[in-house]
């Protein structure tokens, strides 16, 4: 256990369970993105009680090209780094993000860039809550965790596949294409910052939240229309995580843009 603890962060594209393989496969045919899978090894000894999971997966076998292997549960043990994945992983291709360029923005959008997280699993539960939240999309930083994709893709439940996903060199870079399209630009933060749920949040909307500890250039926030707070219900000079902060906002640009 502690080889796979020092392993959670090397690249990977090493998809584990049935809900992250979906998902990829979803955005597969959608034409979401170019990762492919290379072959799913499937744990033999589940094969009665998962029979519908097989039946699925080598029907889209004959579709995508993929190799399905009955295999033994060390194998798959030896490849893997959670133990939730059902006996069931994907070893796949790596998916090429494209860098942000102005015809790839919709004209009306809500677009997210995530800087400075710390570590994937925050990264993945992030993309979860914007993706729900309805995003158009997430732009990244040229480091990023999407190396990783097999644990994003589990901490995301498959939402790091389907979303599209843009790269950029920095948030500066994206504050300026934005920008040139007549996006609004604004920035989580606190100094000098108006609450979340006081703010119009209209589309087109580019909203930039930063990690814990290194959070937002002042260069960066200084170039924003707007900085902006999650009001909090008591008195509390922490800040929340990047994955809790992506979800407040997230769900409170979509409450109100529903109510348009």
């Amino acid at each position: 256990m502690l080889r796979k603890e020092t392993e959670k962060f090397v690249d990977s594209s090493i998809f584990e369970g049935m809900t992250s393989i979906s998902a990829l496969i979803k955005a597969i045919e959608a034409d979401k993105n170019n990762r492919r899978i290379i072959k799913i090894l499937f744990d033999k000894d589940r094969l009665n009680s998962k029979r519908p999971e097989y039946g699925f997966l080598t029907a889209k076998s004959h579709t995508l090209g993929y190799e399905l292997e009955l295999c033994d549960a060390e194998r798959i043990s030896e490849i893997t780094i959670g133990n939730s994945h059902g006996g069931i992983v994907a070893i796949c291709s790596d998916r090429e993000i494209s860098p942000l360029a102005s015809q790839n923005i919709k004209p009306d959008g809500i677009y997210y860039m995530l800087e400075g997280v710390e570590d994937p699993y925050n990264f993945g539960y992030a993309v979860r809550s914007l993706y729900a939240a309805g995003a158009d999309g997430i732009i990244v930083g040229a480091r990023n965790w999407m190396g990783a994709a097999g644990v994003v893709a589990r901490s995301s439940a498959g939402a790091s596949e389907l979303i599209d996903m843009y790269s950029v060199s920095d948030c500066g870079e994206a504050l300026d294409i934005f920008r040139e399209r007549g996006y609004t630009v604004i920035c989580a933060g606190i100094r000098d910052s108006s609450d979340l749920f006081d703010t119009d949040l209209r589309p087109p909307l580019f909203v930039i939240i930063g990690g814990e500890k290194r959070g937002i250039s002042r260069a960066v926030l200084d170039k924003s229309d707007a900085i902006v707070r999650i009001g909090y219900g008591n008195d509390f000079n922490g800040s929340l995580s990047t994955a809790a902060t992506a979800a407040v906002f997230g769900f409170e640009i979509n409450r109100k843009v529903r109510n348009l």
